[in-house]
């Protein structure tokens, strides 16, 4: 099983003060990401009190979009140097990481890998067993 869910909200820079043609632009270009990128289960780009903001969930039995998800989170951070947000990921077929969520944080624009703490590990915080 994979399963994803995160969030980014869409800046130009960390200021907080765009310029709205600028913004405008810069979600434009994460709209075209967004369909170079294939099908996801949720997509959700709206704008929220005139900032703009990602949703990104879903579920798959195989594996999941992976790469592709990740390179999508990535590719905002790079279009806009200012967002910020979280992906979490639980991969069951990663064979480093099959008990835990793996969480991607934005912060300017640049994405780290980290455990969640939250969560992890699956087996038992969230599920009574877990085996491979």
């Amino acid at each position: 099983m994979y399963e994803y869910h995160g969030w980014v909200t869409i800046q130009a820079t960390a200021s907080g003060d765009d310029d709205a043609a600028l913004l405008e632009r810069l979600v434009d270009r994460v709209q075209r990401a967004i369909r170079d990128a294939g099908g996801f289960d949720l997509v959700d780009l709206r704008w929220s009190a005139g900032m703009p903001m990602l949703h990104l969930a879903g579920f798959d039995k195989h594996g999941g979009p992976g790469l592709e998800l990740l390179d999508l989170f990535t590719r905002v951070g790079e279009l806009a140097a200012g967002s910020y947000g979280l992906l979490h990921v639980w991969d069951d077929q990663d064979t480093e990481h099959d008990n835990e969520f793996r969480v991607y944080r934005m912060a300017r624009g640049q994405v780290t890998e980290r455990e969640d703490p939250h969560l992890t590990p699956v087996a038992p915080t969230v599920l009574d067993v877990y085996e491979l």
